[in-house]
């Protein structure tokens, strides 16, 4: 029951993104969705739709060894979303993108945040953890600070979409 909480309500992006070396970059989206019982045609049309708003809809036949490290890290975004989590635990989800692409995923971020998206992102970047409405910030393993943001996140038009400094972003958005 756990693991179905698990794989149903929440997203795991993890620092070292943990791809599957032979796999391409659709199925690699759509194995989360095989173990929530989704399949075929309606999982196929979700991971493509989940690679594409990374910006990776080109790239969906391509394996991690023919990927950057970059566009690596956008797949294991598209399959932490792909189930249409509630709740996203994101471990610098930026760190291996550049400033444009950075942008594009906070935007997207943002507007799954407006959609209802609760998001925890761990990061070391002060710009990311800026985009949060709350940073709490660690320092050896202990809590130095917890405050409000000092400027709000963005404003973002709802679309239909998917269902150290820590941000969390909220309907909790925070930064850790």
């Amino acid at each position: 029951e756990q693991a179905d909480i698990r794989n149903r309500e929440i997203g795991f992006v993890f620092q070292r993104f943990n791809l599957l070396a032979r796999t391409s970059a659709q199925a690699q989206v759509e194995l989360p969705l095989f173990y929530a019982g989704i399949t075929g045609t309606k999982a196929r049309r979700r991971a493509v739709d989940a690679l594409t708003r990374v910006g990776l809809g080109e790239r969906i036949d391509h394996r991690p060894d023919q990927l950057s490290g970059g566009q690596q890290q956008r797949v294991a975004i598209a399959r932490a979303l792909v189930t249409q989590p509630s709740l996203l635990l994101a471990d610098e989800p930026t760190g291996a993108l550049d400033s444009k692409t950075t942008a594009e995923i906070l935007d997207l971020f943002d507007e799954l945040h407006a959609q209802g998206l609760t998001l925890v992102v761990v990061t070391h970047e002060h710009s990311v953890a800026e985009r949060a409405g709350r940073v709490i910030t660690v320092s050896d393993g202990a809590i130095v600070g917890d405050a409000l943001a000092a400027r709000p996140a963005p404003a973002v038009t709802a679309t239909n979409g998917f269902g150290s400094v820590l941000p969390a972003l909220s309907p909790a958005r925070t930064a850790v």
